[in-house]
């Protein structure tokens, strides 16, 4: 069992050349309302490292979190962002995360939050598509498996990872709530940034 990754807050950035160096780094990405900052807070075993909003598309910088043993985590704006956002800055958000994605030489891993209650929606598949286009290197982390009730999990794995074009050992289930996976995603990010 691994413990929490000690990661702080250090800065957000409008664009990846803000961003400080680092030897190595791990990307966060998912559809606004996927659960990425109460992920962020899981893995750090804190209640506000990231603020967690009822307001999808609250994401709208680059936000980058330190480890103490190094390497960074990076928290891409969501997808499929709020609706109170007018286009132009809707756009502006996502040419950010494209440049961020290609452009940053420190990017070890992307991980992709998929929905698992709801699984993955058009603009997921159209995000790895994007991803496998572009060569970045991803992994797929389905949160909210506690969402998803026992009688349907397994058959909901399945279909998750049907829908995202992997095997089902490739999909990483997480509640942030419970802890569910919690540790093996903590090790994965240690692995990567090590």
């Amino acid at each position: 069992m691994s413990g929490p990754l000690e990661l702080t807050f250090v800065t957000s950035a409008p664009d990846v050349a803000e961003l400080p160096d680092t030897p190595a780094e791990v990307a966060v990405v998912g559809r606004s309302n996927v659960g990425k900052s109460s992920l962020l807070n899981a893995l750090a075993a804190r209640k506000a490292l990231a603020k967690v909003s009822g307001k999808p598309g609250k994401t709208q910088l680059l936000n980058c979190f330190a480890l103490a043993d190094g390497g960074t985590i990076v928290d891409l704006p969501g997808y499929g962002y709020a609706s109170s956002a007018s286009k132009d800055t809707r756009r502006q958000w996502q040419q950010r995360m494209e440049r961020y994605l290609t452009t940053r030489p420190a990017l070890r891993l992307t991980l992709l939050l998929v929905d698992g209650e709801v699984g993955p929606t058009k603009l997921d598949v159209e995000m790895l598509a994007w991803l496998r286009d572009h060569g970045v290197g991803f992994r797929i982390v389905a949160t909210k498996h506690d969402k998803v009730r026992s009688s349907k999990r397994e058959r909901r794995k399945r279909d998750l990872a049907d829908g995202c074009g992997v095997e089902r050992g490739d999909v990483l289930w997480v509640s942030a709530e419970k802890g569910v996976g919690v540790d093996r995603l903590r090790s994965l990010i240690r692995e990567t940034l090590t």
